[in-house]
């Protein structure tokens, strides 16, 4: 490292960026870290609405190092992500995207965080502008957090500081084929393989910035692409966690933010073909990656829901989207012992239907603004306390000195 090296290096992928490119560049400017600490990699992919133009005269005026690419479309954030992280010499590097902006501290105290806890991945709190955002994670700052019991996991956008050697030595990049949810991919196997994952929440770092225009990358592409993308989160935690209760912890996130949302209330209005596809394209994934200790961890409507699809219940399927849909409530069912309980969604207790198991709670549930909470014997936390005195036992036994025989 020289002293030349800058702290961090601002990666832009810009495509059709105006005018939310100039906010954008002007919260790099405006950070607290000093603009000798930073540098701006920014790539036009192939922009005609006068992104590549105002980034060469942003580029011609600013404080801050800034280089300008201009490569055709490449249909996708990825490539251009890839061309900035190639050419960075930051510390780390943070993928800002252009449609969205920085708090005036966020580098600075991200910056901080990383070289404190020497951890490889910070995640700066994030707030939506014009649109959502998720909310779970910010609860607290911490230094190291625990990326299987933490909701850390539903953050997986790419707007993170990732620590660049890191990125370099384990050789990686965003996946190029993966025309949707390769920021997800490429944040979990930081995640999963880099020294730790701290946390920012007490100050917002970042602007997630709803497009009027409603060209928000994520809102566009084929149904089919969603299933590209849950598939390859799947295999890349598969490959990367053994089976048990720390895989599946990981694995309700493509499960429940990826492949679910294809099996809900949209399903109602697709055609016959598009709803044998979408079954079809499921199948293998819960074949291989579905287990008791996932099933356990979700809410029951989204348990019925993909148990519906597993079993290429169709009909089923639809009687419980349409009782969603039509706002009805179902009914709380206190069954057998020790004191389980159940939601009567469609087809609860039908013979040759789904067994009861599928309708327990095992989680906290909402219904009609009265919170069901799972009994403690039944929730995943007990379950992982179950196994873990379990396998206590085994090694008791195990260590157990043997009687020695008293023949000769």
């Amino acid at each position: 490292m020289t002293s030349s090296t800058p702290d961090v290096s601002v990666v832009i992928g810009a495509y059709e960026a105006m005018p939310y490119l100039i906010r954008c560049l002007e919260s790099v400017e405006a950070q607290t870290l000093a603009a000798e600490r930073m540098e701006i990699i920014a790539v036009d992919d192939g922009s005609t609405d006068g992104t590549g133009e105002y980034l060469e005269e942003f580029a011609g005026r600013t404080a801050v190092p800034m280089r300008v690419v201009h490569q055709e479309n490449s249909g996708g954030p990825s490539a251009p992500r890839n061309v900035g992280l190639g050419l960075a010499r930051g510390r780390y590097v943070f993928f800002l995207d252009a449609d969205d902006y920085f708090g005036e501290e966020a580098l600075e105290r991200m910056v901080a965080m990383g070289d404190r806890a020497g951890t490889d991945v910070v995640l700066g709190k994030a707030v939506g502008v014009n649109r959502g955002a998720p909310k779970s994670m910010w609860k607290e700052t911490v230094e190291r957090a625990d990326l299987y019991t933490s909701a850390i996991k539903f953050t997986l956008s790419a707007q993170k500081l990732f620590r660049r050697e890191t990125l370099v030595r384990l050789g990686m990049a965003f996946d190029e084929n993966l025309k949707t949810g390769e920021d997800a991919l490429f944040t979990m196997e930081a995640y999963l393989r880099g020294n730790g994952v701290s946390v920012v929440a007490d100050y917002t770092c970042y602007y997630l910035v709803g497009r009027d225009d409603g060209k928000h990358v994520t809102k566009s592409g084929s149904y089919l692409l969603r299933f590209d993308s849950a598939r390859a989160l799947m295999e890349l935690i598969a490959a990367h966690v053994p089976p048990g209760p720390r895989r599946d912890s990981l694995m309700v996130r493509p499960f429940a933010i990826t492949l679910l949302p294809q099996f809900g209330p949209v399903l109602l209005k697709q055609s016959q073909e598009v709803r044998r596809r979408k079954m079809e394209e499921a199948a293998p994934l819960l074949e291989t990656y579905w287990s008791a200790g996932l099933a356990g961890r979700l809410k029951v409507q989204e348990r019925l829901r993909l148990r519906c699809v597993a079993e290429g219940r169709l009909d089923q399927l639809l009687d419980i989207l349409r009782f969603v849909k039509e706002g009805q409530e179902p009914e709380v069912v206190r069954k057998g012992t020790p004191g389980r309980l159940y939601l009567a969604y469609p087809h609860f207790g039908d013979r040759g239907g789904l067994p009861d198991s599928a309708y327990e709670v095992t989680v906290t549930e909402w219904i009609g603004g009265r919170r069901i909470e799972a009994p403690e014997s039944r929730s995943p936390a007990a379950l992982v306390r179950r196994l873990a005195r379990r396998a206590r036992r085994s090694v008791r036994h195990t260590l157990r000195p043997r009687r020695r025989s008293s023949r000769v």
